[in-house]
């Protein structure tokens, strides 16, 4: 990492560490939303059996990413950008084929997974760029 030379440089260095930590603040909340909407989703708004449906289970991979996500791991973050798609594929499908409330948190799914895409490629970006400037043999 280099040190900025004047203070015009780390203005521009403390603005990016700012939203470097808002993007990832950004993705956890997020995923955390996301989370709590598919469990709530499945068990009590709108399940596709009364009293709940097993289709609850589809939060448990982004419970697996929570702990990374809440550390800024970028491994994390990368694999849970991937993952997250499936959830605005499953939000668009359910929000354009389902009726009434499940159609509404169909759509809320897809906000939120995109929001969380978004966020954490912004988090992932820049040390991406970092890493194909660095010299062959110190990645």
């Amino acid at each position: 990492m280099s040190i900025p030379r004047d203070a015009g440089s780390a203005q521009a260095a403390n603005a990016r560490v700012e939203s470097s930590r808002a993007a990832a603040l950004g993705a956890l909340a997020a995923l955390v939303g996301l989370i709590a909407l598919c469990i709530a989703w499945e068990l009590w708004l709108a399940p596709l059996r009364p009293g709940g449906s097993a289709l609850v289970l589809k939060a448990a991979p982004l419970l697996f990413a929570l702990r990374g996500v809440a550390r800024r791991d970028l491994y994390t973050l990368q694999w849970a950008s991937m993952l997250v798609l499936l959830y605005v594929a499953e939000g668009i499908v359910r929000g354009m084929t389902d009726g009434g409330l499940s159609s509404r948190l169909g759509w809320v799914e897809v906000v939120l997974a995109g929001a969380f895409f978004v966020a954490a490629l912004v988090y992932v970006a820049p040390f991406k760029r970092a890493a194909r400037r660095a010299p062959p043999g110190q990645q």
